[in-house]
């Protein structure tokens, strides 16, 4: 079965503001993915900016099938 991560997120902006997520799925390979590969793969997934910090919360790993395209998790780990 393919693996995806469901996790909360907050992201402040260097700028000022900031934004969250709950319970916000992403495809994985493997078994597992680091919190930081996760903030980055957020951060350029979305195409943010001005990133200040990024906290992941709440991970957990799921067995649910993928919804995008294989070449979409490259350079995922």
């Amino acid at each position: 079965m393919e693996k995806r991560v469901c996790f909360d997120f907050e992201i402040e902006f260097s700028n000022g503001g900031g934004i969250q997520g709950q319970e916000f799925r992403l495809d994985i390979e493997g078994d597992d993915i680091s919190d930081e590969a996760l903030a980055d793969y957020i951060v350029r997934d979305m195409r943010l900016l001005m990133v200040g910090t990024v906290r992941i919360l709440n991970k957990r790993i799921i067995e649910e099938p993928h919804k995008r395209p294989l070449d979409a998790l490259d350079g995922l780990e």
